[in-house]
């Protein structure tokens, strides 16, 4: 099979995979189901039978990402929508941006210290808590690889989508407002979307606290990477 065709059937598969994962769980809710999970699992176990070089498979499906361009400037749009939900609570967003930030930064450095790993999957570690089109950008600050930031991105979202119940009734988390700040914050995109899943509050809350402290990484990263 040429390399055009082995490209073309990845980026179909891909797409038909996610297509299929979201129609599965919209059958049946369930944290195992998500998409996030199923269709990378899927992809994986696909492109590995079918034994589809790496290169190959991002020649076309390298358009995927491409749009994530566009998706950045949409998330312009809840923000306006949301407007009324920023001025009433200003200061929540503030703490919980800031917060978010400094707590992924530090992890990820406590991380590094406990586990010692090669410098390029540390510095592409540090920004793993804002969404992928953010810390694709801010890693740069930092030395790291856009596409290993992406994966680490992911993995943390999953991680924390997966997580979010069991911790919030351990640390006794009630409010809509600190499960929104809190998903939107650690989780970003996987985080947003079980945010909406527990409730439409708890959903616009960690829509905006994912954008907002995704536009402070980008723009703080320069100054982040001189102080770490």
């Amino acid at each position: 099979m040429s390399d055009s065709l082995l490209a073309a059937l990845s980026l179909i598969v891909t797409v038909a995979f996610y297509y299929l994962s979201k129609q599965l769980y919209k059958r049946k809710a369930v944290i195992w189901l998500a998409p996030i999970l199923v269709a990378p699992i899927a992809v994986i176990i696909f492109v590995l039978a079918i034994g589809i070089p790496l290169h190959d498979y991002f020649l076309y499906t390298h358009f995927l990402v491409m749009m994530l361009g566009p998706a950045t400037i949409a998330f312009a749009l809840p923000i306006y929508q949301q407007r009324q939900i920023i001025l009433r609570y200003p200061l929540t967003l503030i703490i919980g941006v800031s917060t978010g930030l400094v707590l992924g930064l530090l992890s990820s450095l406590l991380l590094e210290h406990l586990f010692p790993m090669p410098p390029e999957l540390a510095q592409s570690m540090l920004v793993r808590s804002v969404s992928t089109p953010f810390a694709m950008v801010a890693t740069v600050s930092f030395g790291g690889i856009p596409d290993l930031t992406a994966m680490l991105v992911l993995m943390t979202g999953i991680v924390g989508m997966v997580l979010c119940e069991p911790v919030f009734k351990v640390a006794g988390i009630r409010t809509t407002l600190a499960k929104g700040v809190a998903l939107g914050a650690a989780s970003h995109g996987a985080g947003t979307a079980k945010a909406r899943e527990i409730g439409s509050e708890e959903g616009v809350i960690a829509s905006l606290t994912m954008i907002f402290a995704g536009i402070a990484m980008v723009l703080g990263a320069p100054l982040f990477s001189l102080i770490i």
